[in-house]
């Protein structure tokens, strides 16, 4: 089975969601996600989860996680919501080279943060995570079949 971590910042807004949409995507994959600077215990974004559950999705059991040593080797792709979280996880964890990626990296963007933000900028978080990871599930389905 091949594991894929979804990593953001706070991890209660854009890592849940993704890792929601890629299970959905791809059920047969293990998906975690974390957070650099996590919120540890906390649950996912109320706003969010009201959103997720719009869309078909139940993120509301989510707890927040840091990243850890753990969480990266475990990972056969690490998938970041900017480009200076790639750039974090390279630097604090140079093992995990040639697995790190960004989830944008397709359309050469950064994912919005919506953490405290407004409905509108939740939205464009989701519609940015849902467009991505559907051209991830597309390649990762080509690795694994």
């Amino acid at each position: 089975m091949i594991g894929v971590l979804m990593v953001c910042e706070g991890n209660i807004c854009r890592s849940p969601i993704a890792q929601a949409f890629l299970e959905r995507g791809l059920p047969s994959l293990a998906v975690r996600s974390a957070g650099t600077r996590a919120l540890v215990g906390r649950h996912a974004d109320p706003l969010a989860v009201e959103i997720a559950r719009g869309r078909g999705m139940d993120i509301s059991c989510h707890v927040a996680q840091a990243l850890s040593n753990e969480h990266v080797d475990e990972a056969d792709l690490i998938l970041t919501m900017t480009n200076a979280q790639r750039t974090l996880v390279f630097n604090h964890f140079p093992f995990a080279r040639g697995k790190v990626f960004r989830l944008g990296e397709h359309e050469q963007i950064d994912i919005v943060d919506p953490y405290q933000r407004n409905r509108a900028i939740f939205e464009l978080a989701f519609a940015q995570i849902e467009h991505c990871v559907s051209k991830w599930c597309t390649d990762i389905a080509r690795l694994v079949h």
